[in-house]
């Protein structure tokens, strides 16, 4: 059973947590979006877009983690991981 906030305070956060969690979840759907549009470049070995690919995925990892809705850690494996694929297909 969910329990409900009770407190005035608890109440506040709930409504604070809903807001942030719709923006996190637009934030994780265009780092995914990024990172599915550059891996279909990657298996069609097309170098140039992916280059160009590549720098919205990290824009977009990069924002993800000024909004903390990303660890940065998790960006910068993230980065790493698919720049290395990119490489690969030069």
């Amino acid at each position: 059973m969910l329990s409900m906030p009770i407190t005035r305070g608890a109440k506040k956060a709930l409504r604070a947590s809903k807001k942030k969690r719709v923006f996190n979840l637009v934030r994780k759907d265009k780092v995914s979006k990024a990172v599915k549009s550059l891996k279909k470049l990657v298996t069609e070995k097309n170098y140039k877009e992916a280059t160009l690919a590549m720098r919205e995925v990290q824009k977009a990892l990069d924002k993800a983690v000024k909004g903390h809705t990303l660890d940065k850690n998790t960006a910068s494996r993230k980065k790493s991981r698919l720049s290395k694929m990119v490489k690969k297909i030069k």
